[in-house]
């Protein structure tokens, strides 16, 4: 027994020699203020549900303090504009709807806007209506879908669940308007693919009914919360002028105290006829582009609610040829998506192919200024910060 003992771990005392001792005291006699350390590099990722493997945020750190962001993209690449160039018009909307995955009424939306720029065709007033209705539904959906993530990367789990239970609602309901959860396919040139039943009628209304009060639950639960106003007050600062001059647009612009929405700025569609107020903040930080993105989703329900109480009767849809070719030329359009200004360049030669098709992401605009947000701030900031931007990886690299 006594000479298996001397083979075992070192007595406490025996840890540290009379040397080692003398040479850690020589260390800590050179020790400054001030130390000379080396810059420590990082791969970060993923802290969000789309992030596995298709974003890399190279970090250069200082200890705990971030010093640069560099976010590598293109895991994701899957030339949804170059496949849409090779698709006669109407084939490319099931391809687009996947960019943004998660708003992907708003990808038909600025396909059909793009389109019906270049052709001579009027929609219906109960088309408009309709098309209002179910974007603005889709972008409840879309926010809840992120206001439970980014609890969840900030360690709450409780309001995932939340944000679950009432995003299902939104599910059912957008499902009984186009037969499918997700991807709908639903908004096209001239109207909709078809029309609102009178279940998607029923459901809406009794959702607009109860939503304000499950948000005053998501405030009660997370807005006033001591833990979450000390991790995101401050933290990813962006001031105006920076968000201007970065081409921000969504929540990040109007966070920043800009007051820039499309949907106001450069009405399309029946937005006029709504009345609604514009989410805007000034803390120009992480808190204020969480409390404009709950503002956004009261606003939301008030103009469903509008659509659905005005409704006008008539057609779902103009009477377009079954073969699109617009006109030769060029258009731009551009909408307010759950993520800012989504855009579509189009260029036609007035056959049934386009020439050229581009899609104007805001997820891709709006991740160019990570770095600048999360400079001096500590690791574990930089988590809310990317959270905050809202992006969608598919709305990233299409």
């Amino acid at each position: 027994m006594a000479r298996m003992l001397r083979h075992m771990r070192p007595r406490p005392k025996d840890l540290f020699s009379e040397r080692a001792k003398y040479e850690r005291d020589a260390r800590l006699e050179k020790r400054t203020d001030t130390l000379d350390t080396e810059d420590l590099i990082l791969n970060m990722g993923p802290q969000h549900p789309s992030t596995h493997g298709v974003l890399r945020l190279k970090v250069k750190t200082d200890g705990e303090v971030v010093k640069e962001v560099i976010p590598y993209l293109g895991y994701l690449h899957r030339g949804i504009e170059k496949n849409c160039e090779q698709k006669e018009y109407l084939q490319f909307f099931p391809i687009v709807d996947r960019a943004d995955y998660l708003s992907s009424m708003f990808n038909n939306m600025i396909c059909t806007q793009a389109i019906e720029n270049l052709m001579d065709v009027e929609v219906p007033d109960r088309a408009q209506w309709i098309r209002v209705a179910v974007m603005e539904l889709n972008r409840i959906a879309s926010h809840l879908l992120w206001f439970g993530t980014f609890l969840l990367d900030l360690g709450a789990l409780t309001p995932f669940f939340y944000a679950l239970r009432d995003r299902e609602d939104l599910m059912d309901i957008l499902e009984l308007a186009s037969g499918a959860r997700l991807l709908y396919n639903y908004i096209r040139p001239g109207g909709v693919r078809s029309d609102v039943n009178p279940a998607f009628i029923k459901k809406s209304h009794e959702f607009v009914k109860k939503f304000p009060g499950y948000i005053d639950e998501y405030e009660e639960l997370v807005t006033g919360n001591a833990i979450f106003v000390e991790r995101v007050t401050g933290v990813g600062v962006i001031s105006k002028e920076r968000a201007v001059a970065r081409a921000l647009s969504g929540p990040m612009l109007r966070g920043s105290g800009v007051n820039w929405d499309l949907r106001k700025n450069e009405p399309y569609g029946a937005y006029p006829k709504f009345k609604f107020d514009v989410a805007v903040e000034d803390g120009c930080d992480v808190m204020a582009r969480y409390k404009v993105r709950m503002m956004e989703m009261r606003q939301s329900t008030r103009i469903i609610k509008q659509a659905l109480d005005g409704l006008p009767e008539g057609e779902y849809t103009a009477k377009v040829p079954a073969i699109l070719k617009p006109k030769a030329g060029v258009t731009y359009a551009r909408i307010e998506s759950p993520r800012g200004e989504l855009g579509a360049y189009l260029v036609s030669d007035g056959t049934k192919k386009p020439v050229r098709f581009h899609l104007r992401a805001p997820s891709f605009v709006n991740l160019a200024a990570i770095d600048e947000m999360g400079r001096g701030h500590m690791i574990a900031d930089l988590v809310a910060i990317l959270g905050s931007v809202d992006i969608v990886l598919g709305d990233v690299d299409r």
